[in-house]
């Protein structure tokens, strides 16, 4: 059989014989399994399609398994506390953990502890980057998401306190999840909160573009690939599809199911902890604390696939099934080091003196334009490029507009001219 091109990576707090389990998106079988231990929310992710990470439930240390070597836990990662949230760079250089308050980041290639950014008031419950990796947003209890840029928070100046690109301060509760679009430092952001709120965010510039109300509780969210749709589970088991394309879309509105978009998948019986949609934007995967995953078809609204689990589950995503996640030989291309728990530039950390570390330069710390702002420059270019070829430059173009200043008094006189002679022509005497 050939392998599958997705798959739906899984894990649940109640199993004691895995902690992570990997099925085909089409046929539901279960294809692998990864042991030991439980994996907590939002601490299950892929790292460069060859490590398979979690953070253990209730205790502080991240586990870590080469993707097809699922028999055996292959190292563990040591955090000063229990992780709250977990998550790894697209391009593979970085990984981020939440630990209470507090987020650490690490550099992967060499394990290296490059910042610890404590700008959170309260535990943080979710992380995730942009899918350019140029920066990465964090959501607490603390009601607040943060923007970071990622070339702000690993400079080498020691005496240099990072700060948020963007503090996204508009839920009045704490936040549950956040989701990120597509277009790098343009994306969209979504972020869903026990306020009862879904909030959509423009990246580039912190603004606030929409405001959805529910009945409920919202505890996860997500987007489908294509940005046509919010999905947004909430804490009775239902999950709200709210259409992004609406003619009648306004900054506050409340959620009504209709025939625009705006529908409502009923089947859980508990809180929908995850969600996730395939690449196609077909299926809609989602976990639950009623122990169950399901798989949706979103043109239909029908559930068309129910996996049992043996606990409440607490994650689920679908994703591209890497390359050698089938093939027992394979290794992966670079070792994992071991990750530090120092930062770089303190005392005991064992690193040596002639190391070399390239960092992104402070000139790309630029604020990103908005589309407003790029497209209000664009218009004046525009302009400026049409003004140029019409009236030209420079002296050209003061000696234009000496000549039609000329034409236009000349044009007066004219009509001067015409209206003395008419007016002769009416008052002289028959």
């Amino acid at each position: 059989m050939a392998a599958p091109l997705e798959v739906i990576v899984t894990s649940d707090s109640g199993s004691q014989l895995w902690n992570s389990t990997v099925f085909d998106l089409h046929s539901g079988s279960s294809l692998l399994s990864y042991r030991g231990g439980n994996s907590s929310g939002r601490t299950l992710c892929l790292l460069r399609g060859e490590f398979l990470l979690s953070a253990q439930l209730g205790k502080n240390f991240i586990n870590l398994w080469e993707i097809q070597r699922k028999d055996q836990l292959q190292q563990k990662i040591v955090c000063p506390g229990v992780v709250t949230c977990l998550t790894s760079s697209p391009d593979g250089l970085f990984l981020a953990a939440g630990v209470a308050e507090v987020i650490y980041l690490w550099e992967v290639c060499t394990g290296k502890l490059l910042s610890v950014l404590s700008r959170h008031y309260q535990d943080v419950t979710c992380m995730r980057f942009t899918d350019d990796s140029s920066h990465f947003i964090s959501g607490g209890k603390d009601n607040l998401a943060l923007v970071w840029s990622l070339c702000s928070v690993i400079q080498l100046d020691s005496n240099h306190t990072p700060d948020p690109r963007h503090v996204l301060s508009r839920h009045s509760l704490p936040i549950t999840d956040l989701h990120c679009g597509l277009m790098g430092a343009q994306a969209r952001v979504a972020t869903s909160s026990l306020d009862q709120t879904v909030k959509v965010w423009e990246l580039s510039s912190g603004e606030l573009l929409l405001s959805v109300l529910f009945d409920v509780e919202i505890m996860s969210v997500t987007f489908d690939p294509c940005e046509y749709f919010l999905f947004c589970g909430g804490s009775d088991g239902n999950i709200f599809q709210v259409s992004l394309c609406s003619q009648s879309l306004s900054l506050d509105k409340s959620f009504q199911s209709d025939n625009d978009g705006n529908q409502v998948f009923k089947g859980h019986r508990n809180m929908v902890t995850c969600l996730s949609v395939s690449l196609d934007g077909t299926f809609l995967a989602s976990g639950s604390h009623d122990e169950t995953v399901r798989l949706w078809d979103i043109q239909s609204k029908q559930s068309v696939r129910c996996l049992a689990h043996k606990g409440p589950v607490t994650n689920a995503f679908i994703t591209a099934a890497p390359a050698n996640m089938f093939l027992p030989d394979s290794r992966p291309a670079v070792p994992l080091p071991r990750f530090s728990r120092h930062l770089h530039a303190s005392e005991g950390d064992g690193s040596e003196s002639g190391d070399v570390c390239v960092r992104i330069g402070l000139y790309t710390q630029e604020e990103e334009d908005t589309y407003l702002q790029k497209a209000d420059r664009l218009n004046t270019l525009m302009n400026a490029v049409t003004d140029k070829s019409v009236f030209g430059d420079g002296e050209n173009t003061k000696v234009r507009v000496a000549e039609l200043e000329e034409e236009v008094q000349t044009l007066k006189k004219i009509n001067k001219d015409l209206y003395d002679f008419s007016s002769q022509l009416l008052t002289k005497p028959t």
